[in-house]
C-alpha cells in the first residue's frame, strides 16, 4: 500500500514544539514526508513542487490562506489537517467544494484555556488578587484569622458560562467536582444536552445579574461581536469578576473600563481589541484588573498537544477511519 504524500504548510518561528522530532517520525510511518521543514512561502518552486503532489497538507500559525488558486496548484489534494484552532483564515470554503476534507486540532487547545479558566474561577472568589496587594501593603492586619469572616470562598458560588463551545464545555467539566452552581447563556444549546447535565440555562440578562463570575467562551461572530454591552455590565453586582479567555471583540470594551474604574466589579482579561492595547489604557494600572498578553491558550510545550491531534487524525484518515474533529461546511459560520 503506497503511503499518501504530506506537506507541512506553517511558520517555523511560530509553531515551535508544535511538532517535535517524535511526532514527526510517527507520521513518516504512515506518509510519505515531502519535507520535513515547513514551507512558509507557498510560491517558491520547491514549495510548488510538494504542493502538487501532497495529498496531506498540514498547515498551522503563519501558513497563508489557501486560496482557490493554490488549490488548482494542489491536484492530489485530500486531506488538510489545521494544527491549530480556527481554519477561517487558513481554508477557504470553496476547498469543500473541491471535495477537500478538513480537520483541526482546536479541542487541543480548548484544554489549556479551560485550565487557565478554572485557575481564574477559583482565585478570583478566594479574591486572591486583591488580598495579595492588601497583604503586600499591611501584612500585620492580613493573617488567616482576619480574613475568616470575609465573603470569599468557592463553596455554593454561582458561575456564569456565555457559550458552549467546547472550551465553555470543557469549563463545565471541570468544574463539576466543585460546590458551585453553573449557569449557561447559549441559544443553541438545549437542556437534554446530557454534557449539559446540572447545569442551568438562562439568558444573558439573568446570567449577568446572579453570577458570581462571568466567563466568556462565545466564538467572534458577526452575530456575537459587541455582545456584551454596558448594560450586561451593569447587571454584575459588586464584588463580581468579569472573566475573558475569548476574543476582545465580544466586548464592549470601552464600556468594560468605564465599569471597571468604578472598582464595583473585577476583571480578568486575557484577550483584548486590539490584542494589545493602548500604551495609555488603564487595563495596565487598574488595581482590580488581572491582565494577561493572550497566553491562556496554547503556549510553550502545550502547543505539542496540537501537533499529536493532528497526527492521530492522519492516521485515522490513513486507516480509512473517520475523523474525530473534522470541520463540516455547516458549522463553519458558528465556529470561531
Amino acid at each position: 500500500m503506497m503511503r499518501p504524500k504530506l506537506a507541512f504548510a506553517m511558520a517555523p518561528d511560530k509553531t515551535r514544539h508544535v511538532f517535535d522530532t517524535a511526532t514527526v517520525d510517527r507520521l513518516d510511518e504512515s506518509c510519505e514526508i515531502l519535507s520535513r521543514q515547513p514551507f512558509e512561502d507557498l510560491t517558491t518552486d520547491v514549495a510548488r513542487a510538494a504542493m502538487a503532489e501532497a495529498e496531506i497538507l498540514v498547515t498551522g500559525w503563519g501558513c497563508p490562506m489557501i486560496t482557490p488558486a493554490l488549490l488548482r496548484q494542489m491536484p492530489q489534494l485530500k486531506l488538510i489537517a489545521h494544527a491549530a484552532g480556527t481554519v477561517k483564515f487558513t481554508v477557504d470554503p470553496l476547498a469543500y467544494e473541491a471535495g477537500i476534507r478538513v480537520t483541526h486540532a482546536a479541542e487541543a487547545n480548548a484544554v489549556p484555556v479551560a485550565e487557565y479558566t478554572l485557575a481564574a474561577i477559583l482565585f478570583a472568589n478566594k479574591a486572591v488578587f486583591e488580598l495579595r496587594d492588601r497583604y503586600r501593603a499591611d501584612p500585620s492586619r492580613m493573617t488567616s484569622y482576619a480574613l475568616m469572616d470575609q465573603p470569599i470562598g468557592n463553596f455554593r458560588r454561582v458561575v456564569g458560562i456565555v457559550g458552549a463551545s467546547r472550551i465553555g464545555r470543557r469549563v463545565i467539566k471541570l468544574l463539576k467536582p466543585f460546590d458551585i452552581e453553573v449557569l449557561l447563556f447559549d441559544p443553541f444549546a438545549r437542556a437534554d444536552d446530557p454534557e449539559l447535565s446540572g447545569v442551568e440555562l438562562v439568558d444573558l440578562e439573568r446570567l449577568m445579574s446572579r453570577s458570581d463570575v462571568v466567563s466568556i467562551h462565545a466564538p467572534l461572530l458577526p452575530a456575537t461581536r459587541g455582545m456584551i454591552r454596558a448594560r450586561h455590565l451593569r447587571l454584575m453586582r459588586d464584588g463580581t469578576t468579569f472573566i475573558n479567555t475569548a476574543r476582545g471583540g465580544l466586548v464592549d470594551e470601552a464600556a468594560l473600563v468605564e465599569e471597571l474604574e468604578t472598582g464595583r466589579i473585577n476583571g480578568i482579561i486575557d484577550v483584548t481589541e486590539p490584542e494589545i492595547p493602548a500604551p495609555d489604557s488603564p487595563l495596565y494600572h487598574l488595581a482590580n484588573v488581572f491582565l494577561t498578553p493572550h497566553l491562556a491558550g496554547a503556549v510553550g510545550t502545550e502547543r505539542l498537544r496540537l501537533g499529536l491531534m493532528v497526527a492521530d487524525e492522519i492516521e485515522r484518515y490513513v486507516r480509512g477511519e473517520p475523523l474525530h474533529y473534522e470541520v463540516v461546511p455547516e458549522l463553519l459560520e458558528r465556529l470561531a
